[in-house]
């Protein structure tokens, strides 16, 4: 669990989702505003998250809804562009994710130099987007052809909108994940972006791993934060930062900050430990 903090700068840190708006070949691209309405919008969301005190940032393609599992060349290409426009305004450590391709994830996060990426990297899923395949072994090889060993790999393994193919639990899931695959860190989600983790579920996948860091990937507030991190290892929070709370809406600046001072106070009481 070292890498926490070498990258991250904190015990228990919160990564907030600077979640970026549909993009050239995106259903829901507005052509007309074009890619500078997009790159308002993220660095609009990028200082509301640095401002509000976050601990770490990760770059997703959020609304290229609805997903693929093999992305597009022109979706990297357009988050690649964002990233870089930004990249002397990032103050804090980063990652990124092309949802839901762990391949293209890591040819991001090698071009803008993230230090981590989120996604599915194994299992094999029933999903709203069909039968969902994975290949761990040819990710993990070419994570290492383009020179990114470097960079961290939180796995998610409770997929949102899917479930597991096959009778194998959640502790089954996590220690053979731990065992064959070596992840960074394993993450536990609920059905959908804002939906919350089952603590029950996140304890026993961090009950069952004996050195992997264990995050909770979805659906964290205010309310819920000081509980969830107890059992884990950090938090990953998107929809709760925007305005309302509303996945579609931009970052609340101020929702930020009322939830950053919930987990300093936390670590301060010693919640960190």
């Amino acid at each position: 669990m070292d890498w926490i903090k070498e990258v991250l700068k904190t015990d228990k840190p919160i990564i907030a989702m600077c979640h970026l708006q549909a993009m050239p070949g995106d259903p829901y691209y507005d052509s007309q505003k074009g890619m500078k309405d997009v790159l308002e919008k993220a660095r609009h969301d990028l200082l509301a998250l640095q401002e509000g005190g976050v601990d770490a940032v990760m770059f997703s393609n959020e609304f290229s809804l609805p997903y693929l599992t093999k992305v597009r060349p022109e979706t990297v290409a357009a988050m690649a562009r964002i990233i870089g426009e930004l990249m002397d305004e990032i103050q804090v450590p980063y990652g990124v994710n092309c949802l839901w391709d762990p391949i293209a994830s890591l040819d991001l996060a090698a071009a803008t130099d993230a230090q981590f990426v989120r996604e599915i990297f194994t299992g094999v899923y029933a999903s709203d987007f069909g039968l969902w395949d994975t290949n761990c072994g040819a990710v993990v090889r070419h994570q290492r052809e383009i020179h990114a060993e470097h960079v961290k790999l939180l796995f998610n393994i409770v997929p949102e909108a899917a479930q597991y193919l096959g009778d194998r639990t959640i502790e089954m899931i996590a220690r053979t994940t731990e065992f064959n695959c070596r992840p960074d860190a394993l993450c536990v989600s609920g059905a959908t972006a804002g939906t919350a983790t089952d603590p029950v579920t996140l304890r026993k996948a961090k009950e069952a791993v004996k050195q992997t860091p264990v995050f909770a990937n979805t659906g964290c507030r205010p309310d819920t934060i000081e509980s969830l991190l107890k059992i884990a290892d950090g938090a990953v929070v998107g929809t709760y930062f925007k305005i309302d709370g509303k996945f579609e809406n931009l970052t609340d600046a101020g929702r930020v900050k009322e939830f950053m001072q919930v987990v300093k106070n936390f670590r301060k009481q010693g919640g960190a430990a």
